[in-house]
């Protein structure tokens, strides 16, 4: 007999996710904000902004917003510290290897999108996913960035897969607004960088607290 999976494939979210990125992404904010003379953001903070992308995180976090006078040196401060300091305090969350090892052991198809510019992404997915995720993919300029479900529908069309046999993996209302929008299946996790109360207003198809209730979930 021969056993067909319901879902082939897995595309997780990156930040808050595969990856407890708040630390570095924090200290980056505050080497640009502290440049500028601004006052430093908590922890808290920049947890609550991210998920849109490095320009929303910055809009968030200078006083004036985007009109700020100094948003756009800012960002790049930001960019830059962010590019050479994105692996100091950076982790895979507890469970997420042993959870990659058993789907790369069982044959799942796996992927990475991400709203952090794609070099980053890139980088770090080779650093500590390199051996299981065959696909990664982060901002660029000629691809909407997530919830708009183009980033997914992109790394579907490289593994050769289709949304229906597809699982998102995510921490936010921005992924799970992105699984819909896609027509995949949304799994929310609640050790990223929103709480259990938000996710489920979003209307997250399931919820987990640990790597390997994914398990569950696909088999």
């Amino acid at each position: 007999m021969i056993f067909i999976k319901k879902y082939d494939t897995i595309i997780f979210d990156l930040d808050g996710t595969l990856l407890n990125t708040l630390e570095d992404l924090t200290d980056s904010v505050n080497y640009a904000l502290e440049l500028y003379g601004y006052p430093k953001r908590s922890i808290e903070e920049i947890r609550k902004f991210l998920g849109n992308g490095v320009r929303k995180l910055i809009e968030l976090a200078v006083p004036g917003g985007i009109d700020d006078p100094f948003y756009n040196e800012c960002l790049e401060a930001n960019q830059k510290h962010y590019s050479e300091n994105m692996r100091n305090k950076t982790a895979p969350y507890n469970g997420i290897i042993e959870l990659l090892q058993q789907l790369k052991e069982e044959n799942y198809k796996l992927a990475v999108v991400s709203n952090k510019l794609d070099k980053a992404v890139k980088e770090l997915v080779q650093d500590f996913f390199g051996e299981y995720i065959q696909v990664a993919i982060g901002e660029t300029a000629d691809i909407s960035k997530k919830p708009a479900p183009d980033t997914v529908f992109q790394a579907l069309q490289e593994l050769q897969s289709s949304a229906g046999k597809a699982i998102y993996v995510g921490d936010s209302e921005v992924d799970v607004r992105t699984a819909k929008n896609a027509g995949t299946k949304c799994v929310a996790v609640t050790w990223g960088f929103r709480d259990r109360d938000v996710l489920e207003r979003e209307g997250a198809d399931f919820i987990i607290d640990r790597p390997i209730e994914l398990m569950g979930i696909i088999g």
